[in-house]
């Protein structure tokens, strides 16, 4: 899932930390690629500050959901039903559909939850600003990350940009398609194919939300249950 999808379970949540928390792998890995962070197999180094563990219970959160996400009828349905829709507009491209297919489900369910309202991303955007960078370097470097600086300046910038809100348009979730796919392949697909590309969302989008908010209820239900 991406970033407003897990935010989707931390709508009602007020701790800032956690909220950060269970947007933070996510976070990391577009900061620094090459940051390999498992602060859950070394819990004891965080359970002594409070707002360390809050971090690393959101982080937890994280990995819990995409793990039920990822193995979920409801993935595996709509991955393998908007493949074929993709196919033809990848013929030149080297850009593997499933790939495609697996991300564009991802960002197609944050599209719907920001149009349909199902969350505030203004708020989210408030959780994150509130959070103590301080705290947050030092879960970074217990973590075993170096250079945390340059994960600061993304971070505001991610911040800053409200980025997010783009995502109310379509046509915007295909560009951060491909620039998702620019880190794997250094020219995935041209403007004509990102044009295409969005037809295909559109179509496919119709499909999705008969039936999107189904993963959401079961996720939580899963979720509640561990409480």
């Amino acid at each position: 899932m991406n970033f407003l999808s897990h935010y989707y379970f931390e709508r009602e949540n007020q701790n800032e930390n956690e909220v950060i928390g269970t947007v933070l792998p996510d976070l990391v890995k577009n900061a620094h690629k090459d940051w390999n962070l498992y602060p859950q197999k070394r819990e004891e180094v965080f359970t002594t500050d409070l707002l360390l563990s809050s971090i690393l219970t959101g982080w937890k959160r994280h990995l819990k959901i995409d793990v039920l996400f990822h193995s979920s009828d409801f993935f595996n349905y709509h991955t393998a039903s908007l493949k074929p829709l993709l196919l033809p507009i990848l013929k030149n491209s080297p850009v593997r559909p499933s790939f495609l297919a697996h991300i564009s489900v991802e960002l197609l369910l944050d599209h719907l939850l920001v149009v349909e309202e199902k969350i505030d991303v203004n708020s989210f955007y408030i959780h994150l600003n509130n959070v103590d960078s301080i705290k947050l370097d030092t879960f970074l470097k217990k973590c075993g990350a170096e250079n945390t600086d340059h994960f600061f300046v993304f971070l505001n910038k991610f911040i800053s940009s409200r980025y997010l809100l783009s995502y109310q348009k379509l046509e915007n979730i295909s560009y951060a398609l491909q620039r998702i796919c620019m880190r794997l392949w250094a020219n995935p697909f041209d403007e004509k194919t990102v044009l295409l590309l969005t037809e295909k969302l559109e179509i496919y989008k119709e499909e999705l939300e008969k039936d999107y908010m189904k993963i959401f209820e079961e996720i939580e239900l899963v979720l509640s249950s561990e409480i």
